[in-house]
């Protein structure tokens, strides 16, 4: 049996040397950062990065199109690459976030392909990206590949780390699948009161409870997914990741309302059946007196 040459003894003892000697919290020393960057995880935002490019065809894929099928891709890569250590609870994740990416992704296609009164409403609301420089495509495409890589981290994580199902796990599955059942419920009600009445605001249904619920769906969704991951993270980075995507969905649920609230009190402002619905239905969590978002500036959507 060949013996092993003291320089490949060295290389493989260092960083036990680093971490034993560095002043440094062995936390920064212990590879976390490289086990948590595998070459799995690359090839998850490869994967996003190449679907969410479709945003170059037209500025708003890369937040819609781009968005919903990079997460049902990611969700196709897992159960790809972890095939071999799959459990019943990481398919049902995985396929989740498939079913949660189609859904979404196949919705905004059809509503952009078949509504006349959509295709106008985004014209004339939300630029187009014509006149944007290439680069500052890439700022807005690369953040958006890491941001979707970064919601579905629990879930790569847990399947990474091999961690058994917990209750937290189960609880996760559940409010993620609320979640996705309000969102399509939502979206399904509101296109069904849009092509009823085009002009008139939306109050039937789900939005009797919550303006925006779509919105609140999302953010279930999301919850549901980091809910799923508490007890698989392990190391600082893994835990930045997943918290980092998780909040910043959040954010951007609430700047989505806020446009949304601004963009209708400017359409139906002057309406005193509009104005009542807003004086007593909450803007996007059910039950929480918030009734508008509209001055809160920093956030986005």
């Amino acid at each position: 049996m060949p013996h092993a040459s003291p320089i490949s003894l060295n290389k493989c003892l260092l960083p036990c040397i680093l971490v034993e000697k560095s002043p440094l919290p062995s936390y920064i020393l212990d590879m976390t950062f490289l086990q948590t960057f595998t070459s799995a995880y690359l090839i998850m935002l490869v994967i996003a990065l190449l679907v969410s490019s479709v945003g170059f065809i037209k500025f708003v894929y890369f937040i819609s199109l781009g968005y919903g099928f990079s997460v049902a891709g990611i969700g196709i890569a897992s159960l790809i690459i972890f095939r071999d250590s799959l459990t019943l609870p990481t398919i049902i994740l995985c396929s989740l976030l498939i079913l949660y990416g189609c859904r979404l992704g196949f919705f905004l296609l059809f509503r952009e392909i078949k509504s006349a009164a959509y295709r106008a409403t985004l014209e004339g609301q939300t630029k187009d990206g014509k006149q944007m420089k290439f680069v500052a495509k890439l700022f807005i495409w690369i953040p958006c590949a890491f941001l979707y890589l970064f919601q579905a981290s629990p879930i790569f994580f847990r399947l990474q780390n091999k961690a058994p199902a917990t209750i937290s796990t189960y609880v996760g599955i559940g409010i993620l699948i609320l979640g996705i059942v309000i969102e399509s419920l939502a979206d399904l009600q509101k296109s069904a009161a849009k092509k009823k009445n085009p002009k008139r605001f939306c109050d039937k249904g789900l939005y009797k409870i919550v303006r925006c619920p779509n919105y609140f769906g999302e953010i279930l969704i999301w919850t549901g997914v980091f809910v799923s991951g508490l007890t698989a993270l392990s190391g600082p980075w893994q835990w930045i990741t997943s918290i980092i995507g998780y909040v910043c969905i959040v954010w951007i649920m609430f700047g989505g309302a806020r446009r949304l609230e601004i963009r209708q009190n400017k359409n139906y402002g002057n309406d005193p059946e509009y104005q009542e619905y807003v004086k007593k239905t909450p803007i996007i969590i059910p039950l929480i007196p918030l009734y508008t978002v509209e001055k809160y500036k920093f956030l986005i959507g």
